[in-house]
């Protein structure tokens, strides 16, 4: 439903924003503003108001029985107060006759609850432009967001369990910058996925959304709708996500069996780490109550309280956190869509996000001590979350970053393809037999001399870089082995620096720039001039491949006709 602009709320584009005359695949982009799903604001802080209301009428029901006793019936009480005599207050509602007050009373209270929904909603609106996403909000405090199209780091579905269940979901749109993300909450569905689409279609510069003979205002949502979208929601618990416009061959999934196998170990180190702090606090106390001269019984008793005290919280803490990466990773799934990547995740809670090409800064392949038996290994990517410094801090935040929990190597083959998908080749040896698996013979790598070993005693031998015509990877560790690779068409920046000690061993370190992320790009003890062929390879390439680079307007390009 088309809605003219609301006085008082600023539009700040001077000059029209170019809009779609037609509409997009939603009919939704068509540059006019549309309104949230009616039960956006039961979502959005309607669902605590409910039960705090609850809590304070139940604790103060005397006091609210006896208020409107008063209104509707004056002279009744002689003060605002009940006396129940005992009783239930329901059955002493129904024994002087009030039901109908009481009734009367719960309908306000819905009513007035009903209003303000009513009003909340009447002042959420958006509209998708041929340049911006923009989203304005409020009755009292308002806000505009914008989100230039050209600047979309990403667009995430992210459907919370109960809306789900009503077949709802929130879509975020990622921009460039800190706390900018514009959400949209919430939608239906299949029109939030309907509307994720015709963003990362416009985004991409493709003017097929343009130019689709598509009239009239968007679509209601009629009881049949309404209905099957709850038994979509229901059938989405049971069956998980569907990924039916993708090619099954091409979608990567994780056996739940490794995925717990894998947190498991990792609660093992949780809990061995809980066990020693444990233990040292318990050998304190034990040589303490020895010198008091203590007897054994009172020694016992003191170390089984100490025991309790301290083990059951961590086990708690442990068991906690490792729930909660677990239940994140379960249905994950990654597959390439025409919109970009798309990875989905979660048990209760689902999360799809679709990564444009081009918007992905790092990837980081990484594989602890305990995992190696197993083979396992775990990629993670440095993107512009969109998000604010606080924010990103938060699980929830870090998870994004996370594009395979944990897989063999055919899984991290497969998604680094698709993650990377203009890295040639020739590249491969570089990330796997010399990166991932090295070093071996032949090995490309600059690396730290034996003269600096004691900056990395174990790692020395791996400790370096390797410079191609599409990016800079970085290979570090030993015990937690990484390879980090930073296309360099999308790199931010490389800086060498030389302390008064690196002087005198005549060695730098150098670090690579990227965005805010998991991934960092340090280096140290490298040899002086390998941190100088660094800095001037990086320099020369990393200028080549963005002049190079379409993958900002990725659409565009594909959709171009050959030239003649």
């Amino acid at each position: 439903m088309s809605e003219p602009r609301t006085p008082g709320i600023v539009d700040p584009a001077a000059s029209d924003p170019e809009v779609l005359p037609q509409g997009g695949s939603s009919s939704l982009a068509d540059g006019e503003w549309h309104r949230m799903h009616p039960l956006t604001p039961l979502f959005k802080g309607g669902l605590a108001l409910i039960v705090v209301a609850g809590i304070v009428i139940t604790n103060m029901r005397d006091r609210v029985i006896g208020w409107l006793v008063n209104i509707f019936a004056p002279g009744e009480l002689e003060n605002d107060a009940v006396d129940y005599g005992g009783a239930d207050p329901l059955n002493w509602v129904v024994e002087n006759n009030l039901i109908l007050i009481a009734l009367l009373g719960v309908l306000g209270l819905v009513v007035v609850l009903i209003a303000i929904f009513w009003l909340v909603w009447r002042f959420q609106q958006f509209r998708i432009t041929g340049d911006h996403v923009e989203v304005r909000k409020g009755m009292i405090f308002r806000s505009h967001r914008r989100a230039p199209l050209d600047r979309v780091q990403g667009v995430n579905l992210t459907r919370p369990f109960p809306a789900r269940i009503i077949g709802l979901a929130k879509l975020e749109v990622v921009g460039a910058g800190n706390d900018a993300n514009v959400p949209l909450e919430y939608l239906a569905t299949s029109r939030a996925e309907s509307v994720r689409a015709d963003i990362l279609r416009l985004a991409s510069g493709a003017r097929a959304a343009r130019e689709q003979a598509r009239t009239g205002a968007a679509p209601t949502r009629t009881r049949a709708e309404f209905v099957g979208s709850v038994n979509a929601g229901v059938s989405g618990l049971i069956e998980g996500v569907d990924l039916a416009d993708v090619a099954p061959e091409s979608v990567v999934k994780i056996p739940t069996g490794r995925l717990i196998g894998s947190q498991l170990i990792h609660a093992l180190l949780w809990l061995v780490f809980f066990g020693l702090i444990s233990l040292a606090v318990m050998i304190t106390a034990l040589i303490g109550m020895r010198a008091d001269g203590d007897d054994n019984a009172e020694i016992r008793i003191a170390m089984l309280g100490i025991g309790l005290g301290m083990g059951v919280p961590m086990i708690v803490a442990a068991v906690g956190i490792t729930w909660a990466q677990i239940s994140k990773s379960l249905r994950y799934s990654i597959a390439p869509t025409p919109d970009g990547v798309r990875i989905t995740y979660g048990l209760l809670t689902t999360v799809t996000e679709t990564i444009p090409p081009g918007r992905i800064f790092g990837v980081e392949v990484t594989q602890s001590l305990l995992w190696r038996p197993f083979g396992w290994w775990t990629i993670k990517i440095n993107r512009m979350s969109g998000k604010s410094a606080a924010q990103q801090q938060s699980g929830n935040a870090q998870q994004f970053n996370v594009v395979l929990p944990v897989g063999k190597r055919a899984d991290v083959e497969r998604v680094l393809a698709l993650i990377l998908p203009d890295a040639p080749a020739s590249d491969i040896p570089l990330v796997w037999e010399h990166g991932i698996l090295g070093p071996v013979a032949g090995d490309p790598y600059k690396t730290i001399p034996s003269r600096a070993r004691w900056r990395r005693p174990l790692s020395w031998k791996r400790h370096g870089y390797a410079l191609t015509e599409f990016g800079v990877l970085l290979r570090r560790g030993t015990v937690w082995r990484k390879l980090a690779v930073f296309p360099l068409a999308r790199l931010q920046g490389v800086s060498i620096s030389q302390g008064p000690i690196d002087r005198m061993q005549r060695v730098s370190g150098g670090q690579v720039h990227s965005i805010t992320g998991p991934i960092s790009g340090g280096l140290s003890g490298l040899e002086r001039d390998d941190a100088i062929a660094l800095l001037d390879g990086v320099s020369r390439a990393a200028a080549l491949a963005a002049s190079r680079d379409q993958t900002h307007r990725w659409g565009a390009y594909a959709a171009a006709p050959p030239a003649r």
